[in-house]
């Protein structure tokens, strides 16, 4: 009998080991939801703000801030969205920490990386470096350099060529988000796209103060360093946990695009 129930808790053990995530139930001690306080709930948050996902210092409490950053941790990463730290979330979030300096998918050869953009891939993808940028939808490339941006990269078409390679894509210019993959100093990384230029004109010096600056940006800095390229001003490309420069918060519509591109098997 002994050996017996020795031979079922094996069993057990092999089948949790084997159907469970890497790390997730062992990423906090317990389940997390609203209203607790705890070292977990800290640890949550710490771990939450290094994905781009909690902008607020930790306390430890759960909150309705921890919950809205859990929810659309749950919404960006397509689990059951319930405002709860799960066995589920719990694992995702463990496996994006322990690969957030260079999650890859695709052939080992050239796989696409999913980067966290502060302390990673905001130095692979450096202002002035120029990437080729594939788009997912519809397999057409394109170049474009970096030229301005700090929460996340501000983009040029590198080229005439390029503005209409992405016209042709898009049809017109517009804020419609798309995932593609920047291919950059060796590296594919998953990132998300807003083709509508904006703050710039091409017709003046880069960063002159200038008026009727494109996008309805009015009079300021002219956000347009590439010439002859038939754009004005800079497009938006965010990364992993990059964030808007208006508001300083994870975009998750950029998120959701960011993890199409990695997904993409392109």
């Amino acid at each position: 009998m002994l050996h017996k129930i020795k031979g079922i808790m094996l069993t057990a053990f092999v089948f949790l080991a084997v159907m469970l995530p890497v790390n997730s139930v062992f990423a906090y001690s317990s389940l997390l939801k609203y209203g607790q306080t705890s070292s977990d709930v800290y640890k949550l948050q710490e771990d939450l703000k290094r994905l781009g996902y909690f902008s607020v210092n930790p306390t430890g409490y759960f909150g309705s801030i921890t919950k809205d950053a859990v929810i659309n941790f749950q919404r960006s990463n397509n689990l059951l969205v319930d405002g709860i730290v799960g066995s589920q979330t719990a694992g995702m979030i463990s496996q994006l920490l322990n690969r957030s300096s260079g999650v890859s998918r695709g052939s080992e050869s050239n796989p696409v990386e999913l980067l966290n953009w502060f302390g990673n891939a905001e130095y692979v993808f450096s202002i002035g470096s120029v990437a080729r940028v594939t788009d997912v939808d519809t397999g057409y490339s394109f170049y474009l350099k970096r030229t301005y941006g700090y929460n996340h990269a501000d983009v040029e078409p590198l080229t005439a060529s390029d503005t209409q390679t992405i016209l042709n894509i898009i049809g017109w210019w517009n804020w419609n988000r798309r995932a593609v993959i920047v291919e950059v100093n060796g590296r594919r990384i998953a990132a998300s796209l807003a083709p509508m230029p904006h703050a710039g004109r091409d017709d003046k010096p880069a960063n002159a103060m200038v008026s009727n600056r494109s996008g309805d940006y009015g009079y300021g800095a002219n956000l347009d360093s590439v010439k002859g390229n038939n754009v004005d001003g800079v497009l938006d490309l965010h990364f992993l946990g990059s964030k808007t420069h208006g508001s300083n918060t994870v975009n998750s519509a950029h998120q959701q695009m960011v993890y199409k591109a990695f997904n993409s098997g392109r």
